[in-house]
């Protein structure tokens, strides 16, 4: 069996630090981090989807965490085709517009190819250091499967280099009918890395809970079960707390994806309250037994 490592998805939510699952004594975002990462050893940063990292605070994280521990870093949204904020694009490459959020298509193409530079070489230190695991890319609901978009993986995918990019998808047409097996085997072809998701059903971007090792790497993600999935509140989003039964249904599966990737992430994206750091908990509790 590969290596098999499950964290969060977010280590400073405000309503995690109003949960007490820190202690009184991790009062700072450096006693925070350290605390964090005695309990685990791998977190998914998901800040950088809405405004791509400084390189001074990947060196810090560098810095602040102990050898071994892993970072993955998700992809600032304009990379990804989100709406994105002008406020959050570097201030001296905003566009001129009177629009309050624009696309790719939105901004100049040296502006787009400095975006691009500037995020990936944000995260050297955590390169150098050897705790940078990989670059999440979500794509929209409307990134649906084509040649276009399966273009659009090979693009990132040669951008990144060295760096590793994994891909999940909110379109169902990925896995639609035929459609699945085309998906997996395009991208065990060119070894693209899948991310797996257990997540809401029947919504637009909702993907059945498919496990696929298509490379080295293999990522799953569990967003919950909201029954307000399609809400603004991105805490009624995910804010749901998986049983133990719910979790213990699914170690045999991860073992079994571990068995078939060399290495392989598990990230509870549940993130209300220390709903995350729990079920992350006893996920690795299950996953031992």
């Amino acid at each position: 069996m590969g290596s098999l490592k499950v964290g969060t998805a977010s280590w400073t939510d405000r309503t995690l630090l109003a949960s007490g699952w820190y202690p009184p004594s991790a009062d700072t975002p450096e006693k925070r981090l350290a605390h964090y990462a005695r309990q685990f050893d791998v977190v998914e940063v998901d800040s950088t989807y809405y405004g791509p990292p400084a390189e001074q605070t990947a060196r810090l994280w560098a810095q602040r965490t102990p050898d071994g521990f892993t970072f993955n870093i998700k992809a600032f949204s304009l990379l990804t085709g989100h709406p994105t904020k002008v406020s959050a694009i570097y201030k001296d490459l905003r566009p001129e517009t009177d629009k309050r959020n624009v696309y790719p298509d939105d901004v100049p193409p040296q502006t787009y190819e400095e975006i691009w530079s500037r995020f990936l070489a944000a995260l050297e230190p955590l390169a150098e250091a050897g705790k940078l695991g990989a670059l999440l890319f979500q794509f929209p609901p409307w990134f649906g499967i084509r040649r276009s978009n399966k273009d659009y993986l090979l693009e990132v995918a040669a951008r990144c280099k060295p760096m590793r990019p994994v891909f999940e998808f909110r379109n169902a047409s990925w896995f639609d009918g035929d459609n699945r097996d085309e998906t997996i085997e395009f991208l065990r072809r060119h070894r693209l890395p899948f991310v797996g998701v257990d997540m809401p059903q029947g919504h637009r971007s909702s993907v059945p809970p498919i496990l696929e090792a298509t490379a080295d790497l293999a990522v799953v993600r569990f967003h919950g079960h909201s029954d307000k999935w399609t809400s603004k509140d991105i805490h009624e989003k995910f804010g749901y707390e998986y049983s133990r039964a719910e979790l213990a249904e699914w170690a045999p599966r991860l073992r079994k994806l571990a068995d078939e990737a060399k290495h392989t992430q598990v990230f509870m994206n549940n993130c209300y309250s220390d709903y995350a750091q729990r079920n992350a908990s006893t996920l690795i509790e299950l996953l031992n037994d």
